[in-house]
């Protein structure tokens, strides 16, 4: 019997800082982008969070905030899409 060696899911936590108050959502290559992952404010401080459970791969995503896609300032690594802006990158290793 040949075993198949399913990938492990990675644990990653998402972060965005604005005002307290706004409505944001991740969406990506990892749920077809649509902004259903809501980050929580906590603290009502504007330092909203998630953790989204991923197998190791590469991936691109944006907030959704208030209607309005905004890149992920706290990453350095993009891509410019399609659309002429720019997708952050995330990259989960295996290990």
């Amino acid at each position: 019997m040949k075993e198949t060696s399913v990938p492990k899911r990675r644990c990653v936590v998402l972060n965005y800082t604005d005002a307290p108050g706004k409505r944001v959502a991740v969406a990506g290559s990892f749920n077809d982008w649509q902004p259903v992952k809501m980050l929580n404010d906590r603290n009502n401080d504007g330092h909203y969070s998630c953790r989204l459970m991923l197998p190791p791969g590469t991936y691109q995503y944006k907030f959704y905030v208030d209607g309005q896609w905004r890149s992920d300032a706290g990453n350095p690594d993009f891509v410019p899409n399609e659309f002429g802006s720019l997708n952050s990158v995330l990259q989960i290793e295996e290990k």
